[in-house]
């Protein structure tokens, strides 16, 4: 397997990577735009823009929609839309049912520290498991419905309300593997959310395939016609094309600034990303570990090692570190299924790539190859180690005598200083908000 002589990412990435005569990925070519673009010209485009969008939408309760979860970049995307561009934006939310306490606090701090208009999407228990059993099954993925979710229900949202303009946050396919340059400026389209984000598994596939599901199943997945989009004029960017790119750095920002709380995760050192997820970083990753032999601590030591944050080597220890955790919340994912854990594994455990795995015997595999064996060898602008001033906050849990072991379906859409979830006592917390804790903390 080949693997990029700056970071490490292999060949074999489902995104499609390639790499140049110097033995350098996709990615990391298009991630070196970010120290060569005029940032301060890019936020003037971004600035532009706005300006056009809100002379054409005066009359409208709403500038634009933000697509929000309880984890992830939305609190710096809502920070620069409303307190930086001085946006009225509706927040949108599709709750995936996979629902973190850490993650419901977190929304609920996000509108309450903004003070934002928030309306959220919570399809039937019943379809939900119903169309995750069968994707289980076709396709080994408990995920489908969670990223056909998110990359759908705003979209609905923008057509129904004639909010022409959605604003998401970083470009995944460009900042993983360089799909697409920042000087393309891409933009939301339905061809790359089917391609790219479903990998080409629609709403309706599913439907055609499933002897189980009806249309009105699936319809909160089936992405609005080209009619509907253009009578609107809906389009969708990316802050990352007009904002030099640093999650780390941003997280850290809007952990000091609004209280966002972190979590640990169990396959990655990364405590920021994705904490609204039982999932993301469990179950979700570590069928992606099988799949690909890869997984998501491998995209964030990529991403650290672009920004100069740590040494090829130290990403290829937290590799080391995690790929091979098994995740503890396979029995979450069993018990809402009713499916059990054996079957649940059986359903992705031989979907490899057979470029990269070997079989063993009936159920045993082998690498053929990793990262690790590069340790060391003659790398293209190596990074010296940073080990001793490299870390992720863990901040203090909001609840701490509350345990965090159940999907929470919905709480409280607001913050009070009692309480963040669907719950009364108000002994917990102490009396203090998410940033009152953060603050104090700090000070």
């Amino acid at each position: 397997m080949k693997y990029c002589k700056r970071c490490l990412y292999p060949e074999n990435h489902p995104y499609g990577i390639v790499y140049d005569s110097d033995g350098i990925c996709s990615g990391c070519r298009v991630h070196e735009e970010k120290d060569q673009i005029n940032w301060n010209e890019r936020f003037d485009i971004l600035k532009k823009l706005v300006f056009e969008n809100s002379r054409n939408t005066h009359r409208r309760n709403f500038d634009c929609i933000v697509p929000v979860t309880g984890g992830g970049d939305s609190y710096f995307i809502v920070h620069t839309v409303k307190n930086v561009l001085g946006m009225n934006p509706l927040l949108v939310n599709y709750n995936s049912h996979y629902n973190t306490k850490v993650g419901i606090r977190n929304l609920a701090n996000l509108a309450t520290v903004f003070d934002c208009d928030i309306i959220t999407s919570t399809v039937s228990p019943a379809i939900l498991k119903n169309i995750t059993r069968d994707t289980l099954s076709r396709y080994g993925s408990i995920y489908w419905q969670v990223l056909a979710g998110f990359l759908t229900f705003p979209v609905q949202t923008a057509v129904k309300f004639k909010i022409p303009l959605i604003i998401w946050g970083v470009h995944p396919w460009s900042e993983q593997v360089g799909m697409f340059s920042h000087y393309d400026q891409v933009e939301m389209t339905h061809r790359c959310r089917n391609e790219h984000g479903l990998f080409g598994v629609t709403a309706e596939e599913i439907l055609k395939k499933s002897t189980t599901l009806k249309r009105q199943d699936v319809q909160p997945f089936i992405y609005p016609f080209d009619s509907e989009l253009e009578a609107i004029g809906v389009r969708g960017i990316y802050l990352s094309n007009y904002i030099r790119w640093d999650a780390k750095e941003q997280h850290e920002a809007m952990i000091k600034q609004y209280g966002y709380e972190s979590a640990v995760q169990q396959r990655t050192f990364n405590t920021y990303e994705d904490v609204h997820c039982f999932h993301s970083a469990g179950l979700h990753d570590y069928i992606k570990y099988i799949k690909y032999g890869y997984s998501k601590v491998t995209d964030h030591a990529t991403r650290d090692i672009r920004l100069k944050k740590i040494s090829r080597d130290q990403g290829i220890g937290f590799v080391n570190k995690y790929s091979n955790i098994l995740p503890s919340d396979i029995s979450l994912m069993s018990s809402w299924l009713d499916i059990s854990e054996e079957n649940i594994i059986k359903s992705f455990w031989d979907r490899r790539d057979p470029r990269i795995w070997t079989k063993i015997n009936d159920y045993d595999w082998k690498l053929k190859d990793s990262v690790s064996n590069s340790i060391g060898e003659e790398l293209v602008d190596h990074v010296e180690n940073n080990v001793n001033t490299f870390e992720y906050i863990l901040t203090a849990k909001a609840e701490p005598n509350i345990k965090d072991d159940q999907y929470l379906l919905m709480g409280r859409g607001y913050v009070d200083k009692y309480d963040y979830g669907a719950i009364e006592d108000q002994s917990i917390g102490g009396g203090l908000t998410p940033r009152e804790w953060t603050e104090e903390k700090f000070t």
